[in-house]
């Protein structure tokens, strides 16, 4: 991964933040976009490598834009793009408001869009490159209360899968990563009982997108999916 560049959405929440550390210690060079300048320029103050920090809201596809332009006038090409932004409502159906949907579709489903989109368009004049979407668990199953929120990553499952049939002619690999129970600040917000202790943490679900990053050239991991003991579907 020495000298690869890696854009990050989503780099200073918990699993962005583990990758950002790893790859770091790599030497990879690395675009941190995250909404917050403070916590990024924090997080780039921390890492050992090369970094670019981009302030970037992924549900505006100008500032999308942006973040993909000024990587390739910093380093020159795109390597990897990592979509690990999200947000989580969990509530009963009856009492989701129009309002909690909307941001679900907006963050984790047009968010991951916009951002695929646009790296794949530099990616694809390169004839390289990887996309990854950190979809989550419940994008391959459902669960109470979660109703909205799987209506958004099931949408990113959807348009990942046909985008990934469009892109290969052009050396582009894409991977699902069904990362289920990760113990982040997701959890902080969410009126849901559950055992955070035995989660994953975030260190193990980065070492899950390096495998893939890693992978040799002629491997393309398409789905990875790894979940904690306590909390399995099949």
């Amino acid at each position: 991964m020495q000298d690869r560049v890696v854009v990050i959405a989503g780099a200073t929440g918990g699993i962005g933040s583990a990758l950002a550390h790893q790859l770091g210690a790599q030497r990879t060079k690395l675009v941190l976009a995250a909404r917050s300048l403070p916590r990024l320029e924090a997080l780039a103050a921390s890492l050992p490598t090369e970094t670019l920090t981009v302030p970037t809201d992924i549900t505006q596809p100008a500032q999308v834009e942006r973040l993909m332009d000024q990587t390739l006038e910093r380093f020159g090409r795109l390597d990897v793009l990592v979509n690990a932004a999200g947000a989580g409502v969990m509530k009963p159906w009856q009492k989701l408001e129009p309002g909690d949907l909307q941001a679900m579709l907006e963050v984790n489903l047009q968010g991951s869009f916009y951002t695929c989109q646009a790296a794949a368009r530099r990616m694809q004049e390169q004839r390289r490159g990887h996309l990854c979407n950190l979809v989550g668990i419940l994008g391959k199953h459902t669960m109470p209360l979660a109703a909205a929120y799987c209506a958004a990553k099931f949408g990113v499952v959807g348009f990942s899968k046909c985008l990934a049939e469009e892109v290969r002619r052009y050396g582009i690999k894409l991977t699902l990563f069904y990362l289920g129970g990760v113990d982040t600040g997701f959890w902080d917000t969410v009126a849901l009982k559950v055992d955070r202790t035995k989660m994953l943490t975030p260190a193990m679900a980065a070492q899950a997108i390096r495998f893939a990053l890693e992978a040799e050239p002629q491997a393309i991991p398409l789905e990875v999916n790894i979940q904690p003991e306590s909390h399995v579907f099949f």
